[in-house]
């Protein structure tokens, strides 16, 4: 099968967020009634995408507040730190477990109790007098936004069929890079305009107008009984070890790395992911298939997204900080130059399906690690930074375009379900300890303040090492894509395994 035909397409479903239906993958989220006419089609259309747009948006959002939290609240680096590392942390290890509740529950319940929690979480971050409280509703509410994406995607594969689900689906992958993309600009004018509370406010407001929409989703028309009963243990596995890494790495530099708190931390971390590894190979049900993780050209996209991610999530959290407090810009100035590394996500997917029919999409994923690298070497040097941060964006972009959809088309047809939530999982969980290591250096250079010379230091050490990172994970996926693979072709009924060669 040509290349060009095997790529996602524009507005296909998005491969890397649970509860969206793959291309071979059994459906076990249960069946619900579409949406039966053009007007309630648009209530549940704009009821879910309004809900999955606050997700990145409070991400992205909440770091430009962090100078201002820290100030008003009279904390450190470490405390404020936790406002994003808490949300993003629970929104990565609870994604595949809300994913299976939205199979056990069904979708609109998984969905509106997500958005409930997410809502009054983000109201009650607005008024808290405590760094303490606020951790906590974040914390939270990075459960709520994991319910609200799982559930959004399975109510809309629900709701809509046909043409209609592929269009919608292009929709909801929009919606994610639009928050993404505007999430530092908006905050920014209102933490300039309200004060950092109403970056969170917002949200919580917002939210709290989508559940008047629920009862316009549709609800499952068949019974739940053959819905999979979940993985338990690993859930709670996975859980325990993300959570503890992020504590390791956030308060090592604050405690010493020699502090008993900070080894039995890790050595939580140590154990809890190696019981989740052994309960995910033993497992009847597993919550993560690992069947296809050691494969090469799997791994290779991973370790792909890995170091795509793992500069993007930083640099969103951190970047606004550095703006305010080392260049001197206004939050709200922040905001905008903040576009420069965003507004790429909105362009570059949509063209990279097309150029896949010229350019193999192998070298469009080395091509986007160059990028990348080359970005964070320029940013690095303090030269220039408004089109470092663009040349950084694109290939962020480049990426965004591309990889879900190879990653599901690295592995067999029938296992497409499986790939997708493995690597969606490494996807998040490299946003979540990128965020949490680059935090530690700049605590450790800047003794805790996130302020002064250490912080320029700290920032651009980081941004040499991901460079390096980003062209050595360039050679050596370079080399693992360029093997034969494996491919599911469909023959009218039949489907017959061949080997293929993509395109040098």
């Amino acid at each position: 099968m040509p290349e060009a035909s095997r790529q996602s397409a524009p507005g296909a479903p998005q491969p890397g967020v649970p509860g969206t239906p793959q291309p071979g993958a059994p459906e076990t989220t249960p069946r619900s009634v579409p949406a039966s006419t053009p007007r309630r089609s648009r209530a549940v259309l704009a009821t879910t995408l309004v809900a999955l747009f606050l997700v990145p948006f409070t991400l992205t959002g909440a770091s430009v507040a962090l100078s201002d939290i820290a100030r008003q609240l009279d904390v450190g680096l470490s405390d404020t730190q936790w406002v994003v590392n808490a949300y993003s942390a629970t929104f990565a290890a609870f994604m595949l477990v809300t994913g299976s509740w939205a199979d056990r529950f069904g979708a609109r319940r998984v969905f509106a109790a997500g958005v409930a929690l997410f809502a009054s979480c983000g109201l009650l971050a607005s008024t808290a007098g405590h760094i303490w409280l606020l951790d906590a509703a974040r914390l939270l509410a990075g459960i709520g936004a994991a319910a609200t994406t799982t559930g959004a995607s399975a109510v809309l594969a629900g709701a809509f069929t046909g043409r209609s689900r592929a269009r919608v689906f292009g929709l909801f992958g929009t919606t994610i890079g639009v928050g993404l993309a505007f999430g530092p600009t908006v905050a920014s004018q209102l933490v300039d305009g309200f004060g950092w509370r109403a970056a969170f406010a917002l949200p919580g407001l917002v939210g709290a107008v989508c559940l008047l929409g629920v009862p316009l989703l549709p609800r499952p028309s068949a019974p739940r009984a053959t819905a999979r009963q979940g993985d338990p243990a690993g859930a709670i596995c996975f859980t325990v070890g993300l959570l503890a890494l992020v504590f390791t790495l956030v308060e090592g530099p604050l405690l010493g790395w020699t502090s008993p708190l900070v080894w039995a931390s890790a050595a939580i971390t140590v154990a809890a992911l190696a019981l989740f590894v052994r309960c995910e190979r033993t497992a009847a049900r597993p919550l993560l298939d690992l069947r296809h993780v050691g494969t090469g050209r799997f791994a290779a996209l991973c370790l792909a997204v890995a170091a795509v991610v793992g500069l993007f999530a930083p640099l969103l959290t951190y970047l606004p900080t550095y703006f305010t407090r080392a260049v001197g810009m206004t939050p709200s100035t922040a905001g905008w130059a903040m576009l420069a590394l965003t507004a790429p996500v909105l362009v570059l997917p949509l063209l990279c399906g097309y150029l896949v029919r010229w350019i193999p999409a192998r070298m469009q994923v080395v091509a986007s690690l160059v990028l990348v690298a080359a970005g964070a070497a320029w940013m690095a040097t303090g030269a220039s930074l408004l089109p470092a941060l663009l040349v950084a964006g694109c290939g962020v972009a480049i990426a965004q375009g591309l990889l879900d959809g190879q990653a599901v088309d690295a592995v067999p047809v029938e296992h497409a379900g499986a790939a997708s939530g493995a690597f969606n999982t490494a996807k998040l969980t490299a946003e979540t300890v990128g965020i949490a290591a680059v935090g530690a250096v700049l605590a450790q250079t800047t003794r805790g303040t996130l302020t002064g010379p250490g912080l320029a230091d700290g920032l651009h050490s980081v941004l040499w090492c991901f460079a390096a990172l980003c062209l050595a994970s360039a050679a050596v996926i370079a080399a693992l894509l360029r093997r034969p693979r494996a491919n599911t072709t469909d023959l009218g009924s039949d489907r017959r395994r061949k080997v293929v060669h993509e395109p040098a």
